[in-house]
C-alpha cells in the first residue's frame, strides 16, 4: 500500500512527458520533417515560425493589400486578394510550401494537378477540417462540409431540388423578386432630377439574392426565412475577421466575446428555421395535397418515415444545417456573380449593349422564363468570364488522406493542397496573352475550348463535388442581368475604389455604387 502515491506520481510524470513529446512533434519535428519532405523535391517556401507558421507575414502582406486601390480596368487582382501567393509563387515558383498555424500546405497552380485532385472518387483527397465558426456558418452537417457516406446520402436527396423542371419553377420566383427590386430602384431614378441616381449594387444584391433564396428555399415562409439570412450575414464578418488567427482546438468552448456572440447568432438562426420547418409540418397536415417544389419541402418529404419513403432519410437537425448551407452558398454565390456582372458591363457599355439587344431580341420586354434564358448565348458568355476573372471562390482546399504521388511530387499525408482558382484563371499559357483582359469572346465555343486546357475555369469546382446550385446560381444571374437591361443603362460611378477584397466569398471592399438611368419613362 505505501507503494502506490509512489506509483501514482510516476504515471503522472510519464503522462506529463508524453504530452510533452507529442507538442514538440507537433511544434518542432512536424515541420522539420515535411519541410525536409518536400525541399529533396526541389519545393520550398516561406520560413514557418513555431505555432503560426507563415500567418504572421500573411498577415502582413493582407493589411498592406488591403489599403492599396487598383485602376479599375485592372483585372490583375491577385496582388490584392491573395498577396502572399503573389509574393511566394515569384520567389519559389508556383508550386511552394508555406504553413497556415501548423497546417502545412502545399499550392498547387496546374489545372491538371487540381483535376486530379477534385475528380478523385476514392476519397484520396478530402476536404480538411474546418475551423468551427465556419462550420456554424455554413452548416456543419450540411453538403459543402460533410464527406464519405454522409455526402453521398444528402447529395442523393437534394439533387431532385435542382432538377430542370424544379428550376423553371424558381425562375418564376427569381423574377418575381428581382421585379419587386427593380420598381424600388424606378422610384429612384424617377424622383431624381436629372433621371440618374447612384445605387450601391453590392448592397442591393445582398438584398435581393437573399430575397430569392428564401423564396426558393422555403417557399411561403421566405419573411421568417430572411431572419436566418440577416444572422448568418452577421455571423460572417465574424468568421472573416478571425480566418487568419491562429486556431487552438478547444477555444470554441470557452466564453469569450466572440464566442458568446457566436452562439447568440446561431442559437437565433435554429430558432428560426426550426419554426419554419414547424410552420411547414403544420400546413402540410392539413392540406390535403401538395406539390413539393423547394429545398425545404423536397429534404421534409425525404425525413418522413411513413413507409412509402424507403430512400435516405434526414433528421430535423441535418436539415437545418442543409439550411444554413444553402442561405450561406447560393446567396454569397449569386450576390457576388451579379455585382461583379455589373461592374464588368458598367465599364464595357459596348458589352452592355450586345446584352442589351440580345435579350430584347430573345425576351423582348416581357418577363423571360426558363427557355427564354436558355438563348441568351452572350449573357452566358458574359457571366462566364465574370466568374473567370471574379469568381466568389478565389482558392480551394484539399487534403491528403495517404501518402500520394501527384504530378512529379509525392504528397505527404496530412498535406493540405492549396488550388488557387483566382490564379489558375489567369495563367497566360493556358488563357492567353489577354488572360487579365475583359474577354467573353474565349466562351464563344463553350467553356472547354476557351483555354489551352479544357478544365482551366473551375469557378464552380469540378468532379464529384460540383457545386450543385450551379445551375441555379446561372438561370438566377440571367434573370436578373435580363431584367435590369431591359430596363436600366448601367454606368461605373465617379466615386468607385477598385479594390477586390475576400471575405470568405470575393467581395468589392467599399461597395460598388452604380449610376443607374432609366431607359424608358
Amino acid at each position: 500500500m505505501d507503494y502506490l502515491p509512489a506509483i501514482g506520481i510516476i504515471a503522472s510524470i510519464i503522462f506529463l512527458i508524453s504530452k510533452i513529446l507529442q507538442i514538440c512533434r507537433i511544434l518542432l519535428w512536424r515541420p522539420y520533417s515535411f519541410t525536409k519532405h518536400f525541399k529533396k523535391q526541389g519545393i520550398v517556401g516561406p520560413p514557418c515560425s513555431i505555432l503560426y507558421g507563415s500567418l504572421h507575414e500573411v498577415k502582413k502582406l493582407t493589411m498592406a493589400a488591403r489599403q492599396t486601390v487598383l485602376d479599375a480596368n485592372s483585372h490583375d487582382i491577385t496582388p490584392r486578394v491573395l498577396p502572399h501567393y503573389h509574393k511566394w509563387s515569384s520567389l519559389y515558383g508556383e508550386t511552394f510550401l508555406y504553413w497556415f498555424g501548423m497546417q502545412p500546405r502545399i499550392c498547387i497552380s496546374d489545372p491538371e494537378l487540381a483535376k486530379q485532385i477534385l475528380s478523385n472518387k476514392f476519397g484520396f483527397y478530402e476536404k480538411p477540417p474546418t475551423r468551427p465558426s465556419v462550420q456554424t456558418l455554413a452548416g456543419n452537417k450540411g453538403l459543402i462540409l460533410i464527406s464519405g457516406l454522409d455526402w453521398v446520402k444528402h447529395r442523393r436527396i437534394i439533387n431532385p431540388a435542382f432538377s430542370l423542371d424544379k428550376l423553371k419553377v424558381m425562375v418564376k420566383r427569381m423574377t418575381a423578386c428581382t421585379i419587386s427590386k427593380l420598381d424600388e430602384w424606378k422610384n429612384q431614378v424617377v424622383a431624381a432630377e436629372d433621371h440618374c441616381h447612384s445605387i450601391e449594387m453590392n448592397g442591393e444584391f445582398k438584398e435581393l439574392t437573399a430575397d430569392i433564396i428564401a423564396h426558393t428555399a422555403f417557399g411561403s415562409s421566405y419573411a421568417q426565412g430572411r431572419e436566418v439570412f440577416e444572422a448568418q450575414q452577421e455571423l460572417q464578418k465574424y468568421c472573416a475577421a478571425a480566418h487568419t488567427d491562429v486556431f487552438i482546438p478547444g477555444s470554441q468552448y470557452l466564453p469569450t466575446p466572440l464566442n458568446l456572440q457566436i452562439w447568440k447568432l446561431d442559437k437565433k438562426v435554429k430558432t428560426s428555421l426550426k419554426c419554419i420547418i414547424k410552420s411547414r409540418l403544420n400546413s402540410k397536415a392539413t392540406a390535403s395535397s401538395c406539390e413539393v417544389d423547394d429545398l425545404l419541402g423536397l429534404m421534409l418529404e425525404a425525413s418522413e418515415s411513413d413507409g412509402k419513403n424507403i430512400g435516405p432519410k434526414l433528421n430535423v437537425n441535418e436539415i437545418i444545417e442543409e439550411c444554413k448551407t444553402f442561405f450561406f452558398a447560393g446567396h454569397e454565390t449569386s450576390s457576388n456573380l451579379l455585382t461583379w456582372t455589373v461592374f464588368l458591363l458598367s465599364l464595357h457599355p459596348e458589352w452592355q449593349e450586345k446584352l442589351r439587344q440580345e435579350i430584347l431580341k430573345e425576351c423582348g420586354m416581357g418577363i423571360p422564363d426558363a427557355d427564354m434564358l436558355a438563348k441568351l448565348k452572350l449573357v452566358n458568355m458574359v457571366l462566364l468570364e465574370t466568374l473567370r476573372l471574379y469568381g466568389p471562390v478565389i482558392e480551394l482546399f484539399r487534403q491528403a488522406t495517404k501518402d500520394m504521388k501527384l504530378g512529379d511530387v509525392m504528397i505527404a499525408k496530412g498535406t493540405c493542397i492549396s488550388i488557387p482558382f483566382v490564379k489558375i484563371h489567369r495563367r497566360k499559357e493556358y488563357w492567353g496573352e489577354d488572360a487579365n483582359k475583359f474577354n467573353p469572346m474565349r466562351f464563344i465555343n463553350g467553356i472547354s475550348k476557351a483555354a489551352k486546357h479544357p478544365n482551366a475555369l473551375l469557378a464552380f469546382s469540378l468532379g464529384p463535388r460540383t457545386c450543385i446550385g450551379q445551375n441555379f446560381a446561372m438561370l438566377e444571374a440571367k434573370s436578373v442581368i435580363a431584367l435590369i437591361l431591359q430596363r436600366f443603362s448601367l454606368c461605373l460611378s465617379p466615386e468607385y475604389k477598385h479594390a477586390p477584397v475576400e471575405f470568405l466569398t470575393l467581395q468589392p471592399q467599399h461597395g460598388l455604387p452604380i449610376i443607374v438611368k432609366l431607359l424608358h419613362l
